[in-house]
């Protein structure tokens, strides 16, 4: 494992910036300020590094910056409808941070404050976060831990683990934007993907809620079940995707089984870089960075619209207002855990 200083912010503390790997060339740097993941290092067909992922050469960069790149976002992740939910009869309030409603539990989400280490070894690190009663509204006194781990499989492993004292919502993911030719190389649009998901959650406007419905990807812009670039329908006649711009919905996974499950294959056509996405999760958002509009990003590269996309593992947005969708609440005391997978390896060819 190897450490440096990466900056500071207007206070004076330090994040320090991480990196681990395995000896197949695989390496992933994180940042304790947001355990940010800001890069991955994977090798592409010619045996050239290739950093996949968006994301800044500072700190400071990132204390700037508003499209949470590379970053663990939670309590909760996505969006709560009216900034507001419920348990046990008890209406709990948030930020509205994004139009009328909360995304990625606001302004004090974990994705925006420093967390401490507690272990690394060359090919792993564990970053914990203690987030008061309400500090972000939720309730709840919690501790929260994540751990990425490089494997020998060119795996990247990243495991949430959080309890709290008091009955509350949990919904972690990763927001890594991903561009498997390399990030700044240019379009995304011409990665191939497939998703594991015959049903998606639409949305209810431009706003992002789901209506509450599963409906079916057949015979829509949706369906990612067999290998599709993900530009071939972005541009369709369809009103769910010119509600946001593009692709930015939640897939509910076909799960057979409790555990670990394959949900997403993406490739890099000109890296020949594959991707394949496991998790335990029951949906994944698919976003195509629609709203990234020139960001420079690290070594000078500039990042548009549409260069790279996400597949943040998670539950439905706004589940915990879904009596009908899986819910992130979780009891008092009882550790929440979920673990997500990105395996990389290479496809052969020209």
């Amino acid at each position: 494992m190897k450490k440096k200083l990466f900056g500071s912010d207007a206070d004076g503390r330090e994040g320090f910036l991480y990196t681990i790997g395995n000896t197949k060339g695989l390496q992933v740097s994180v940042t304790d300020y947001g355990a940010t993941i800001v890069s991955i290092m994977a090798l592409d067909r010619t045996g050239k590094e290739t950093d996949v992922i968006f994301g800044y050469d500072s700190l400071e960069e990132y204390l700037k910056g508003d499209s949470y790149f590379g970053a663990t976002v939670g309590r909760n992740c996505n969006r709560i409808a009216g900034a507001a939910f419920s348990i046990d009869n008890e209406t709990y309030r948030l930020e509205q941070n994004d139009n009328e409603n909360n995304l990625h539990s606001g302004s004090h989400g974990v994705s925006l404050r420093f967390w401490d280490l507690k272990e690394c070894t060359d090919n792993s690190l564990t970053l914990e976060i203690e987030d008061a009663d309400l500090e972000q509204g939720f309730p709840g006194n919690a501790r929260i831990r994540v751990s990425f781990t490089v494997t020998e499989e060119n795996e990247l492993v990243i495991e949430y683990r959080a309890v709290s004292d008091k009955k509350t919502v949990f919904n972690f993911t990763n927001h890594a934007y991903f561009n498997l030719n390399g990030a700044g190389s240019g379009t995304a649009m011409e990665h191939v993907l497939s998703l594991r998901a015959s049903h998606y959650t639409p949305l209810i406007s431009s706003h992002a809620i789901p209506t509450g419905e599963l409906a079916e990807v057949e015979g829509t812009p949706f369906d990612f079940r067999e290998p599709k670039t993900i530009g071939r329908d972005i541009g369709a006649e369809d009103e769910q995707l010119k509600f946001v711009g593009g692709y930015d919905h939640n897939f509910a996974l076909d799960r057979t089984s409790e555990g670990m499950e394959e949900a997403a294959v993406a490739i890099g056509p000109e890296s020949g870089i594959r991707m394949t996405v496991s998790t335990d999760c029951p949906g994944i958002q698919l976003y195509t960075a629609n709203f990234t509009d020139c960001k420079r990003g690290k070594k000078g590269k500039e990042y548009h619209g549409r260069d790279a996309f996400c597949l943040e593992t998670q539950y439905f947005p706004n589940s915990v207002n879904e009596p009908g969708f899986a819910t992130p609440i979780t009891e008092a005391e009882e550790e929440y855990c979920s673990r997500t997978i990105y395996k990389f390896d290479v496809l052969e060819g020209n």
